[in-house]
This record gives structure tokens, C-alpha cells and sequence, in this order.
């Protein structure tokens, strides 16, 4: 068992106020194989104000200290690679390999993006008589799901700390345990105490409390559109900061004349990631009539390589979802799907899965009609949809009869007309020929997505204030 019996407030371990758990399961065995303290609304309050005590310092302190904080974090976490990975595959599910190479990889590389703005990012300018400063905008609650439990934080926690913010994390209460090696490398990195503080829970205890304290500046949330609605609306009606980032419905769109075995092979590969628990998946993909039978085949070919099983073996491509709840909610899309007329490809509810953990085999359907809710409604699971268009102008019709705007992709051969569909999107990001991703491009998205914007500097102005000061 991994058991911690504390939480971070102050810069301490210390003990919560009260003596009740969550455990922790692991989705590949179905087994529970930890426990964190469950935090309350007096944990809140303590953590709260040991941010606000920490706020005046942290704020004032020489962006050179604040980027050399973040340097020793970066260093902390890498050196807890192996760790993070190990972790990450217990707690998600995700294998290890994917788990080392993005769960774990990519934070590092944000975080040490975030040293750079901490360093450099221009705080003030003169416009005509006026000096405009930047401020930290000050206690910042983050809410962190649990698909990426390190990279989301990571992607709250540094441009906060770049930008003079402190913060009190919630994770996910079902990937608690990743955030608490996360505050091991932050107490080796010693940052000033009070400056990052931790609160286990549940959202409606712990989560609610930060979305309705008053001493919260600011509130960074990812998760589900719903959740992110109830927050929202508590922290807007106390006239606070919000961030939300939110579902997704992602179209791929391959255009008649894309490399089609390579645009499906990278779709499918994106769609299946973390077994399809990713925000940003691309769920829809979107082809010409021309080229449709051959990218289903293709796709096919490529989801019959996605071998299910332990995490912690190498030859796994595709691990269990997280929970039993998640996994049941998948499978009722799938029931659905068939049920309204979708054509399966292949997976489905009666393809081989482990008879141990929380698997759904990787599942195509093709011939989906674009208003159906397989097309329409974020399944969070290894499920794709395939979705013909018969020219640009429809595929941009179809990728944009969405209610959500995260991400999505544009395959062609002439780039200038791949340029023009990925402009057309409605959606916060759209990869070109699988554009490799950049840790300091904005991350976020329109519509019920959400608002507000993640990493680089963009992500750092979300945690800044402006003044004017006319001289």
C-alpha cells in the first residue's frame, strides 16, 4: 500500500483536520493499493491562508528568483521520472512507456518553459503617459483532473508561480497520489513556504470550498463541462477570476489529397492515446468520399496493433480506463452507437479484453451521421468516429457543428489549403500534417471547451493583472 497520512500546507507535511481517506485503486488490477487524507473545508481554509501569507513575498520577489525556483523544480521532477512514470501507470492505467514519454516528458518540458517567462516576460510598457504594469493577480485555486495527473498541474502550477501567483491544488481524487510526489520534488526544490499548497479531496468538498473562498483570487479548473459550469458560475458570482478548460469533440480532417495511411495512422494514434482519455483527442475524423474505404481500412489495420493489457508491460498500447463508473459509460456509448445505426469496424462490446481491469477494446465505427451523439458528445474512452465530407467547404461545415472547440487537424498536400481549413475551425488549437506540439503555444479552447488559455506566455497572462499609471 501507498498510504500518505498528511498534506502540504506552509511548506510542512502536517496533518489534516479530520481522519477520513480516500483510497486510491489501481483500474489494471481492480485492486485498491493506496490512501490520501480527505481534505475538508478547514484544510482549505488553512492552505488559503498560508498562500496569502506567502502572496506579498512571492510577488515582489525578482523574477530571477522566481525563474531559479522553477529551474530547481524542473531538475526535482526529472530526477523523478522513473517515479512519475511508475505512478502514473498505477493510478491511470496509462503503460508505462506512454507514461515516460508524454505523462512525465512533457511536464518537464513546460515546466522549463515556465523558467524562461518567469525570467523575461515583460511586466510593464509605456503607452503615451501612462506606465502599464503587470501583477500576479494573487491566490490561485487550481482543480486538476485526472487523465494527465502531473501535466495539468504542471501547465497551472508554472505559469503561476512564473507569475508571482501562489496556488492551493486539488487533485483528482482518483490520481492523488502523483500529485504527492509532485510536492516531494517541490519540498526538495524548497520553495518558499506557503508558496504551493496541497489539498486532497473530493470536488465537492475541497473543490467547492476553493471555488467559493473568498481569499481565492483565482480559480484554474480542467474537467468536465458540467463540473466546469458549477464552478464557473460560483466563482463569477463572487466577482473572481476563472479559468476553464474544458471537453472536447475533436475532428481530424483528411483532406482528398493527404497522405491518407499516414493522416489515419496518426488519427488513430491520437484518438487511442491514454485509451482515449485525452481532452484534446481527435474522436472524429473527418474524410473525403474519394479516399473514405481506403482510410477505413486503414484505421482498421492500425487500431488491430493496439495490444491491451498490464501497464507495466512494454508490448502494452493500450491500458484499462480509470474507473469501473468511466468504463460503464463508455461501454453505453458503444451499446448506443450500434443501436443507431453506426457501422463498426472493429473492437466493440464483444472483442476480447483482459478479464482483469477496466478495458474497452479499441473500437472504429464508420458511416456516423455528424449529428449523432457518438459525433456530438465527448465518450472520454478508445472510441472513434469516422465521418465522410465531399468537399472542404462540408468538412469545415461538419468539424464546426460541434458545441465543443478544443483542438483538431488538417491532412493535405498543399499546405496554403490545409492553412485555410485549420483557419476556419472554430477550435482553440488545429495540428497541420501532425505539427508537433509546443510548449509555449496557447492551449484552450472556444465554445463549451471553455476560456481562458494555458502554457507559454499567453498561459502566464492568465495569472497577471493590469494597472494603469498615468504620469
Amino acid at each position: 500500500m501507498t498510504t500518505r497520512t498528511v498534506i502540504y500546507i506552509g511548506g510542512s507535511w502536517t496533518a489534516p483536520a479530520s481522519a477520513g481517506t480516500i483510497e486510491v485503486e489501481n483500474p489494471a488490477t481492480e485492486q485498491v493499493f493506496g490512501a490520501v487524507p480527505a481534505g475538508t473545508v478547514d484544510d482549505v481554509d488553512a492552505a488559503v491562508d498560508a498562500a496569502r501569507s506567502a502572496l506579498d513575498t512571492w510577488a515582489t520577489a525578482q523574477p530571477a528568483a522566481r525563474a531559479a525556483a522553477l529551474a530547481r523544480l524542473a531538475a526535482a521532477v526529472e530526477r523523478r521520472a522513473g517515479e512519475f512514470a511508475a505512478m502514473i501507470a498505477t493510478e491511470v492505467g496509462c503503460p508505462v512507456r506512454v507514461a515516460t514519454k508524454v505523462q512525465t516528458a512533457v511536464p518537464v518540458q513546460v515546466l522549463r518553459s515556465c523558467i524562461e517567462l518567469a525570467a523575461h516576460h515583460p511586466l510593464s510598457e509605456t503607452i503615451g503617459n501612462s506606465l502599464v504594469v503587470k501583477e500576479p493577480v494573487g491566490v490561485v485555486g487550481a482543480i486538476t483532473p485526472w487523465n494527465y495527473p502531473l501535466q495539468q498541474v504542471v501547465a497551472k502550477l508554472g505559469p503561476a508561480l512564473a507569475a508571482g501567483c501562489t496556488v492551493v491544488l486539488k487533485p483528482s481524487e482518483l490520481t492523488p497520489l502523483t500529485a504527492y510526489v509532485l510536492f516531494d520534488a517541490i519540498g526538495e526544490a524548497g520553495l518558499p513556504p506557503g508558496v504551493v499548497n496541497l489539498v486532497p479531496g473530493t470536488g465537492p468538498e475541497v473543490g467547492a470550498a476553493l471555488a467559493a473562498h473568498a481569499g481565492v483570487d483565482m480559480v484554474s479548473f480542467t474537467g468536465s463541462t458540467a463540473v466546469g459550469r458549477s464552478i464557473g458560475s460560483v466563482v463569477a458570482g463572487r466577482v473572481a477570476r476563472v479559468a476553464l478548460e474544458l471537453g472536447g469533440k475533436s475532428a481530424n480532417v483528411v483532406l482528398d489529397d493527404a497522405d491518407v495511411t499516414a493522416a489515419v495512422k496518426v488519427g488513430v494514434a491520437n484518438a487511442l492515446l491514454n485509451s482515449g482519455q485525452t481532452c484534446t483527442a481527435w474522436t472524429r475524423m473527418l474524410v473525403h468520399r474519394s479516399r473514405y474505404d481506403e482510410a477505413v481500412t486503414v484505421a482498421a489495420k492500425a487500431a488491430a496493433k493496439y495490444v491491451l493489457g498490464d501497464p507495466f508491460d512494454e508490448n502494452t498500447r493500450l491500458g484499462p480506463l480509470v474507473s469501473a463508473l468511466q468504463r460503464e459509460r463508455v461501454r453505453g456509448h458503444v451499446e448506443r452507437a450500434a443501436a443507431d445505426g453506426a457501422r463498426l469496424v472493429t473492437g466493440g462490446l464483444d472483442a476480447p479484453v483482459p478479464d482483469v481491469g477496466y478495458f474497452v477494446a479499441p473500437t472504429i465505427f464508420a458511416d456516423v451521421d455528424p449529428g449523432s451523439p457518438l459525433a456530438q458528445e465527448e465518450i472520454f474512452g478508445p472510441v472513434l468516429a469516422i465521418i465522410p465530407f465531399e468537399d472542404d467547404d462540408d468538412a469545415v461545415r461538419i468539424a464546426n457543428d460541434s458545441d465543443y472547440g478544443l483542438a483538431g487537424a488538417v491532412w493535405s498536400a498543399d499546405e496554403a489549403r490545409a492553412l485555410d481549413v485549420a483557419r476556419r475551425m472554430r477550435t482553440g488549437a488545429v495540428d497541420i500534417n501532425g505539427g508537433r506540439f509546443n510548449p509555449l503555444a496557447p492551449f484552450g479552447g472556444y465554445k463549451l471547451s471553455g476560456f481562458g488559455r494555458e502554457l507559454g506566455p499567453y498561459g502566464m497572462e492568465e495569472f497577471l493583472q493590469t494597472k494603469a499609471i498615468q504620469r
